[in-house]
């Protein structure tokens, strides 16, 4: 207990309470001793109570005010302010540094003990600026993320970027105030263990460039429409932070990987489908290549009373018969000549009823072609784009195109190839079987 304070009094300080307290303690009968030690327990009982009557206030009208401020108020700052519960970390200051004025004068008698709450109080106060610098900090992320410019930039990997500088200072500043020495011969000890601190923070300081040069060139937003294989991405950007970028699939798992793989690997982004306002169809319908024929005039009439196909049948009739007569085409066969077939008209219409179809995007690329024939039949491939980027709407719209044109074609006479089935196979042994029964007959 000797070194914990000073015997006599009067030789070490000139705190008029402290020394107001002390003489009561003394008149009672005290010994100096006890006297110093029941002074600063009552003063350090007055002292909590003090600090328990701030806090009261502060959360009573400080907070309420605040409340009632970001109620009435249509910005959205102030929202923030509370949601990163910065009043909370401005009243935590205002309690510390109160603390730190009022406690040394409580030890003042107990000189060891002095130091040593100085140097609690001193680190209470960097801390709590900390914590008020990184209320502040996500509140100004906030702020930006609402705005039009800034609401789909990688903002987080910038904040940890200024919160990990910050968490650097205010640790070296603590090593500081509790060893007593220079923050600078820390700093030089740190410049020689560069090297492990590079390969520590490998990953952030990759992350960190990798976010710089996304964000430059643009080639991830938040909320953008990602696929990586690879990683098995399929789904919405939710959050680019410095180290890594999580990814919501359609199946609404969450994927995470790290930031620089966007620069080290490949992936698509379906933003400029998202943009240009069409989602594209490419899908083929195969024909069985033995049901493509000539048509003579009598189903080219039946054809004709299909009404978006009229137009082009009146207007190629009269080209094919101006060819055939200018070269005077030898009727008697049909491959001499130009003659319509079932495929070609079935592809006008296609084309016709794409280009009458409301949902289809009339501004972008829209056409049906033939691809190369194969084991599966002649595909008529749709190449076109919907009004809508919405999987379901876009889902909707091709299943509504192919659900017509399946049963369409049969107004043709064309067949939709397809593999034989189980019962094809029994058919075919059946018909064997009873032409084989029939020749033994």
């Amino acid at each position: 207990m000797k070194n914990l304070y000073l015997p006599k009094f009067s030789e070490q300080h000139s705190s008029s309470t402290y020394e107001y307290i002390f003489d009561l303690f003394k008149k009672i009968g005290l010994s100096a001793q006890y006297s110093h030690i029941f002074t600063a327990g009552s003063l350090l009982i007055i002292a909590f109570l003090l600090l328990l009557v701030v806090d009261y206030l502060l959360r009573k009208f400080f907070y309420t005010a605040l409340r009632k401020i970001a109620k009435k108020t249509s910005s959205e700052w102030d929202d923030f302010i509370l949601h990163n519960k910065v009043h909370v970390q401005v009243s935590r200051t205002i309690l510390v540094l109160i603390a730190q004025q009022v406690l040394p004068l409580i030890f003042i008698g107990f000189p060891v003990l002095t130091s040593a709450v100085g140097k609690i109080l001193n680190l209470c106060i960097l801390l709590t600026l900390y914590g008020l610098f990184n209320s502040i900090l996500k509140t100004c992320r906030d702020i930006l993320r609402s705005t039009k410019a800034f609401k789909d930039k990688p903002i987080d990997s910038y904040l940890q970027v200024v919160q990990i500088f910050l968490i650097f200072v205010v640790g070296t500043l603590a090593i500081s105030l509790l060893t007593g020495n220079s923050p600078w011969s820390f700093l030089v000890s740190l410049g020689a263990a560069s090297a492990i601190l590079m390969l520590v923070f490998k990953d952030t300081i990759l992350g960190f460039v990798a976010s710089i040069q996304v964000s430059a060139n643009d080639s991830v937003r938040v909320g953008d429409w990602i696929e990586m294989p690879k990683y098995g991405v399929d789904g919405d950007v939710l959050q680019i932070n410095l180290n890594n970028v999580s990814i919501q699939n359609w199946d609404k798992t969450i994927v995470t990987i790290p930031t620089y793989t966007l620069l080290s690997d490949s992936f698509k982004n379906y933003r400029g489908m998202q943009d240009t306002g069409g989602r594209r169809i490419k899908r083929a319908l195969n024909i069985k290549m033995s049901s493509v024929r000539y048509l003579n005039e009598t189903e080219i009439n039946e054809l004709k009373k299909i009404r978006l196909l009229e137009p082009f049948i009146s207007a190629r009739e009269k080209e094919i018969a101006e060819y055939n007569k200018q070269w005077a085409t030898d009727a008697s066969s049909p491959v001499n000549g130009r003659r319509m077939t079932n495929i070609g008209l079935f592809r006008a219409y296609i084309l016709a009823y794409a280009k009458h179809n409301p949902n289809i995007h009339q501004g972008l690329t829209l056409l049906v072609r033939q691809l190369a024939p194969n084991e599966y039949g002649l595909p008529l491939e749709l190449y076109m784009f919907t009004k809508g980027t919405q999987w379901a709407y876009f889902e909707n719209t091709m299943a509504d195109i192919f659900d017509h044109l399946l049963a369409a074609i049969k107004s043709f006479d064309l067949e939709i190839f397809e593999l034989p089935a189980s019962d094809d196979l029994r058919l075919l042994i059946a018909e064997k079987d009873k032409i084989r029964t029939g020749v033994s007959l």
